[in-house]
């Protein structure tokens, strides 16, 4: 009687073992899945060492808004995510390619970071920012055509890409917002859904995303959405 109580309890503590193997194996097999998912949408690789290209405050050069302060944090905490260090420099400092260092150049071309611009105008033909002078769609980001309209208070788009630049061996991830509450909300998506962008995109080697962040005055930067895959259009002058 006891030997057999004895032979069900070992029996039992083996099939634990067994199930808390089988669960360990799985969460491990996932981890490893989504860790390669995040360095083939982000471009980098453990013990690289991730850019980090810095704008300034529209029109007040030298100071950074909060939300793209927050857009930089999010940018570093996914780099060392991926067990990158991080290097951040201010886009009116930086000169040349990125060599061997994955690039997050965060911040819109007008009156921003100028880098952004020179990234758009060699890299990104196909997309126009329009000036908050504009008219008609002051900041409107234009693509294949088609506008996307900044509604300020209330709803706005920002441009998500990633390609290789002159000079680069690695990835220039561009963060381009009408407004810096929606760089933020670029590199959240970024850090958070980057297994929503692997599944949209033909390739992770070069893509160019535009996001919309609705109703901003109730869910801010977290109610980013993917709104249009322009990776057909982008990249292609007069598209």
């Amino acid at each position: 009687m006891l030997a057999g109580a004895f032979g069900d309890l070992v029996l039992g503590l083996l099939a634990s073992c067994l199930s808390g193997l089988a669960v360990w194996l799985w969460q491990r097999g996932k981890h490893s899945r989504d860790l390669r998912v995040r360095m083939s949408v982000v471009g980098a690789r453990p013990g690289d060492t991730c850019l980090i290209v810095m704008n300034n405050k529209y029109d007040a050069p030298g100071t950074t808004h909060h939300h793209d302060v927050q857009a930089m944090i999010e940018a570093a905490v996914l780099g060392h995510g991926l067990g990158c260090e991080v290097e951040v420099v201010r886009g009116d400092d930086f000169r040349g390619g990125n060599g061997n260092r994955p690039e997050f150049c965060i911040g819109g071309p007008l009156g921003s970071n100028v880098r952004s611009a020179g990234h758009l105008a060699h890299s990104l033909p196909g997309v126009t920012f329009h000036p908050y002078t504009h008219p008609d769609h002051p900041l409107a980001i234009e693509a294949g055509g088609v506008r996307h309209r900044w509604d300020s208070g209330n709803e706005a788009y920002v441009l998500l890409a990633k390609f290789t630049a002159p000079g680069g061996e690695r990835p220039v991830v561009l963060i381009c917002g009408q407004t810096a509450l929606t760089n933020h909300a670029a590199a959240y998506f970024l850090r958070r859904f980057y297994r929503r962008i692997a599944d949209t995109v033909a390739s992770t080697d070069r893509f160019c995303l535009i996001l919309k962040v609705p109703a901003i005055g109730t869910y801010g930067y977290q109610g980013v959405v993917l709104e249009r895959d322009i990776t057909d259009v982008a990249f292609t002058r007069g598209a």
